[in-house]
Order: C-alpha cells, then structure tokens, then sequence
C-alpha cells in the first residue's frame, strides 16, 4: 500500500493536581503506565501510545499541546482524568491544540473495593468527577473531542479507541493529499465541481491541474522491460481472459494499461501526489482510457475520480487510509433493480473499481468501450462481496462540504453480466431503497462514491466532525 507521510503514535497524559501529595501523584503517574503499557500489549491498537506523565499546571499543559502540534509524529491526543483535574488549567493549551483529542473517561479498577476502600482510595480513584469537570471546559470550547467511556480493560473500549486512531490518523493525512488533475471535469456536469481554495483550507486538499500531454511524455517513457516484470505480476495474481481477441491484441492492450499504470505512478510519486483524475473526453495522446491502470493503482492505496472528480479522488485515498487499504474502492451508483424483493443498486463503472472488494478471481479482459474514441482498454472484471458496508460522498454547497453517507447492505450480483465486462457490487441502503435514494437524492449526492465494507458508521461521523463538515448521515440513530 501506498505509505503513510509519518510513522504515527498517540501520546497520553493523566490530568491531576497537587491538592493530594507527592505520593499520590507517583500513583497517578503509576497507574497511567500501566494503563499505557497494557493497551499496547493488548494488539488491539493500530498505533502505538506513549506516555507523556502527568499534567498539573496549566503551563505544563500549554506546552504539552504546543509539542503535540509541531511533533508531526503524533497524530493526536488520549486524556484522563485519573483524579480531579480543575479544568481552567486546560484552558490554554486545549485551545491551541490542533490535532484530534480522545479524552478516555475511565477509571483504572474496574470496580469497588468495597472491604479496603477509604480516603486515600477515593483521593486517587476521582475519575467519575473529573470526567465531569474535563468534560464541561471541553464542551464549553465547543471542542467536539471524543469521548469513550467504560474501564480501559474491555475489548469493547479498546475497540473504540482503535477506531478513533484510525480516524484521527486519517485527519492528519487529509492535509497532505495532494490530488493531481489530468485534464478538467466532464464538460457541464455539476457536482463534480467544488471549490478547490475551500478544500484546501477546510480539508487539507492540495487540488493541482497537469496538462494530459505531460503525462503521455512520462507513460511514453516506460521502459519494456519495466512492463514485463509488471505483466509477469499480474499473470501470477489475476486470471487472463483473452475471449474473442486475437493473442497479440489481447497483450498489446494489458500491456499499454500497464505502461500507464506505471508513467501515472511515476508521475504522481514524482511530484508528491496521492490520488488522481482522469476524463474520457481529455485523453489526447493516450492510446486509452486508464483503466487496469486505475485499478491496480487504487489497489496500491491511490485515490482516484472519474470525469475530473477531485473530491471523490480525495476521499478515496482519505478512507483507504483510514480502512488500511480494505475492502474500500472508488464506486458509482450505475443502475437499479427495483422489483419487490429485489430492490437494490448496481454499483459499477466504465472500468475503474479496485479488486479489493472482488469475491472472485478477477479476470483480466479486453473490451471495446464505446465512449471516449480510444482503443479498447484492458481491464479488470470480478464480482462484488456480500456484507456489511458503507457508502458516502462529499457535495460542495455555498454554506460548506456535506458529507453524505448511509450504512448498505452489500450482496454479489444476482446473475452473471456477459454483456457488461466490468466490476460491479451490489447494494441496498439499510433504511431501504426508496427512503435511503430518497434522501440522498434530498440532500444533493452525487453519484460517485467511496463505498467501504471495513469504515463504520461512527468513524464517518467522526472524521466529518473533526474536518468541520456538514454531515447528513441516513439512518444513521443518535446523530
């Protein structure tokens, strides 16, 4: 997969005071490293935490957070408040932090020691009250950090947490996605359209036009050699399915996807970018549509968008960071079944879905494509997944982003398509059919999407949260 910009970690403090004595701060401190030391151990994380001690002053709490900001290594903030912390100490620094704050509201036992119990206990076990104190500064900045409440040993909590690093990850990544634009957007279409400068502020998206002829400069300059390695690799992983065409045609066509597959990534690793877009009607030069090239570079971890859609393009590499590259792919609502009993859409497109999702052992083939006047592109052809999933997309409106999702339920196409050689998936929204397109529709969704069976419900909330999104979440309780 395509690398992360940094080797992330979180960094954790206990909050407390002096009121206690030295001794009970040693616990404090005590405590916290073991709550530290045993998440890490517990495998449950995707980063790692360290412990950075415990706060008690409001300058020592101004300058952890000002380290935390300019420490691109850390990608956000765990606090708990083992004792009664007062909150006005939190003040400044929480208000300069800059990055995603987790505050653990937990207590270091699990339950109470009703034989042994006394003041020294309750002096140092003061989290059901400090949780209460932290938490009010916290709502008052309007801070919207989250929360997650129950004793740290659970897996359920520790779930909880590693899902929300995933997030908070992903949150830092955003301002480092740089989208490379070959050729503009699909001439008078409206919701691929946004206002880049706005992503750029709000999002964090770097959004950069390239003239196509300087691509096929870099595509032109693949090496054979370079593509042969590349053909051998995909014999050994992917199913070739030459059909009706001749030997030569066949490679010919795998061949030159491969040569833009390796020129586009060239390209893009060259000048920094992490996702791109094409167009069919911006191709000069280009013998053919990307297409397996597309594929194979989603499959590395790349965003991509069709017909010049930057912000698809954007949040398809957003989500497989926060996915870890699983099961999530560039999609688009292509067609419907809406028989009783059978209500569904067909999410496909010309040629470019990514073989995470494929349920089968995708084939490559090589069709002819009736749209853009090039030559017949290879592409990869497979099956969708049956599960869990979710579906989302980001529409730019003068008052802001609006994050659009609805949870799905996905299923493999019910018969085999002969005449449609692409890669499609399956899907009903939860709510049903009607209520889910209903309300999308209501809401102004386009029709390319990131659709993810790994990314949940709460982690799409999550990141629009802390990008400052406006969020319509469809059936989604508790919003």
């Amino acid at each position: 997969m395509l690398k992360l910009t940094h080797d992330y970690k979180f960094w954790f403090v206990a909050g407390s005071q002096f009121l206690y004595g030295e001794e009970q701060l040693k616990n404090v401190a005590r405590d916290a490293e073991d709550i530290v030391k045993k998440l890490n151990a517990s495998g449950k994380l995707p980063y790692p935490i360290e412990l950075k001690g415990v706060m008690t002053t409001a300058d020592g709490i101004t300058q952890f957070m000002k380290e935390v900001n300019y420490n691109d290594d850390v990608a956000g903030v765990i606090t708990w408040m083992h004792t009664f912390s007062p909150a006005k100490n939190w003040i400044r620094g929480t208000k300069l932090l800059q990055k995603p704050l987790l505050h653990l509201a937990t207590q270091y036992l699990d339950k109470i020691p009703y034989d042994t119990i006394d003041f020294d206990y309750m002096n140092l076990n003061q989290s059901a009250h400090g949780d209460r104190e932290y938490g009010y500064l916290n709502a008052r900045l309007g801070l919207n950090n989250k929360i997650v409440y129950g004793w740290w040993g659970d897996e359920e909590v520790q779930d909880e947490v590693a899902s929300w690093e995933d997030v908070a990850v992903a949150y830092n990544e955003s301002f480092r996605i740089k989208v490379c634009r070959f050729g503009d957007t699909m001439r008078n279409v409206a919701v691929t359209e946004g206002d880049k400068v706005q992503a750029q502020i709000q999002l964090g998206w770097t959004v950069d036009y390239w003239p196509v002829g300087d691509l096929v400069e870099v595509v032109d300059g693949v090496s054979e050699a370079d593509i042969d390695a590349e053909y051998k690799k995909l014999q050994d992983l992917y199913t070739f399915n030459p059909q009706e065409n001749s030997p030569e045609k066949f490679e010919s066509s795998v061949r030159y996807q491969l040569r833009e597959y390796l020129g586009i990534k060239k390209f893009l690793d060259d000048k920094g970018y992490t996702a791109f877009t094409t167009n069919f009607e911006d191709l000069k030069g280009l013998k053919q549509l990307p297409g397996l090239a597309a594929q194979l570079l989603m499959r590395d971890g790349y965003g991509f968008g069709a017909e010049g859609d930057w912000k698809t393009a954007a949040l398809t590499r957003l989500l497989k960071i926060m996915a870890h590259n699983d099961r999530t792919v560039f999609m688009e609502d292509y067609t419907l079944d809406l028989r009783k009993g059978h209500e569904a859409i067909l999410g496909a497109h010309m040629l470019e879905v990514d073989p995470t999702i494929a349920s089968d052992k995708p084939r490559v083939e090589v069709h002819p494509l009736d749209i853009g006047g090039k030559d017949d592109p290879a592409r990869l052809v497979f099956t969708g997944a049956d599960g869990d999933g979710i579906d989302c997309t980001v529409a730019d409106f003068r008052d802001g982003f609006r994050f659009i999702s609805y949870p799905v339920d996905c299923r493999k196409a019910e018969a085999e398509t002969p005449h449609l050689p692409v890669a499609k998936q399956l899907w009903t929204p939860k709510v049903g059919l009607k209520k889910g397109a209903t309300e999308w529709i209501h809401a102004g969704g386009g029709h390319h999407t990131v659709l993810s069976f790994r990314i949940t419900e709460e982690q799409i909330h999550d990141l629009g949260t802390m990008l400052g999104m406006n969020r319509l979440e469809i059936g989604r309780a508790h919003v």
